[in-house]
């Protein structure tokens, strides 16, 4: 299931992302069977001594769900929650947003989760499976973790309390933050930084990139395409054609730029190839083939899909460079000048267009 489905459900609500990203891949899932090789089945078994529950808001959890912090804000967030009982030192919950869900095992103490189906499979099997091609990972809330490979491709499994199943998945604690990341951000390989699909290929040691240098020189020498007054404020924004929060910034930031408030260069790099099969960087290749002044409105009108011109490689390629240099995470991503002279900076959708203006001089 898409990782946006995770900051639907749990960035839903100001309290809990206040400045959502499309991010950088985490982990590669490899497929998992259980031992009688079907495929695992979505929902998990419940406990015959207490049967799943039905649907229910935030407002009507049972006490035995509404004393966990996790259910609280997944809830509160405006997902809809079905309880489906303790297993294995665990318990299971799907929690629906619309016509989307997901499966999570609260932990032990009730203040994170792990997205995922309990499988049939036992720690000592997943190990021998593995053939010693397993990392343990440091206990998060009461679980076990490892870190398996296979191949190119790995996968983070949590261990039940019992050690009788395991868990693929990635767990979140009770403010939507990803504890896996952090989990697997020491082991060569497990955390990417940007790479570009095919148009790029570098190598890592696995680590995320810290910036060394100011942001904005650098992001004023990318490969972008700028809309609004030249006498404006100027604003860059490091966007994913296909990141909806990316959509989302540039839908806050459109009427400020129609009023001549602020001046917005859009800089495509592509995050998302690993969710969208490779569609992020078709669509930056195409924007970066248009010019400069035709770029933004080309994005805002769907216009993704036309072939590249043979300089757009090269054009998405710098501009990868200098995501990678800026340490980016995620998109979008916003740099600008303060009016005192400072680099100011955002990694995710603003949560007020009127303080990020007012920042760099432009008031509502």
């Amino acid at each position: 299931m898409r990782p946006l489905l995770v900051l639907a459900l749990l960035g839903a609500s100001p309290a809990l992302a206040a400045e959502p990203q499309c991010s950088l891949p985490g982990p590669t899932p490899i497929a998992v069977a259980d031992h009688e090789n079907h495929v695992v089945p979505p929902i998990p078994k419940t406990d015959a001594q207490e049967p799943a529950a039905a649907a229910r808001p935030a407002a009507q959890l049972p006490e035995s769900l509404a004393v966990l912090p996790f259910v609280q804000h997944v809830a509160s967030a405006g997902a809809v929650i079905s309880d489906f009982g303790p297993s294995h030192g665990l318990r299971s919950i799907a929690a629906r947003n619309g016509d989307q869900f997901m499966i999570f095992q609260i932990t032990p103490d009730g203040q994170a989760a792990v997205s995922g189906a309990l499988t049939d499979l036992t720690a000592a099997q997943l190990t021998a499976a593995a053939n010693g091609n397993v990392t343990p990972l440091s206990p998060q809330h009461g679980l076990d973790g490892v870190f398996v490979r296979s191949g190119a491709q790995f996968q983070v499994f949590y261990i039940t309390p019992d050690k009788e199943r395991v868990i693929p998945g990635v767990m979140w604690d009770a403010a939507g933050k990803d504890l896996t990341r952090e989990q697997v951000a020491n082991v060569p390989g497990a955390v990417p930084t940007v790479v570009v699909g095919d148009v790029a290929s570098a190598k890592t040691d696995g680590k995320p990139v810290a910036s060394a240098v100011p942001a904005l020189p650098l992001v004023q020498k990318a490969n972008y395409g700028t809309v609004g007054s030249a006498l404006a404020p100027h604003l860059w924004m490091l966007i994913d054609p296909q990141c909806v929060y990316s959509v989302r910034a540039y839908q806050m930031l459109h009427p400020f730029v129609e009023a001549g408030k602020v001046q917005l260069s859009v800089i495509p790099i592509s995050v998302l190839d690993y969710e969208d099969k490779g569609q992020s960087t078709k669509s930056a290749l195409a924007l970066l083939s248009k010019p400069g002044e035709q770029l933004v409105a080309s994005w805002q009108a769907g216009n993704v899909n036309d072939p590249p011109i043979p300089a757009a490689a090269a054009r998405l390629q710098a501009n990868m460079a200098i995501a990678q240099a800026i340490g980016l995470q995620g998109t979008p991503t916003l740099i600008w000048k303060k009016a005192d002279g400072t680099e100011g900076r955002i990694d995710g959708v603003p949560t007020s267009v009127e303080a990020l203006l007012a920042s760099i001089g432009s008031g509502s």
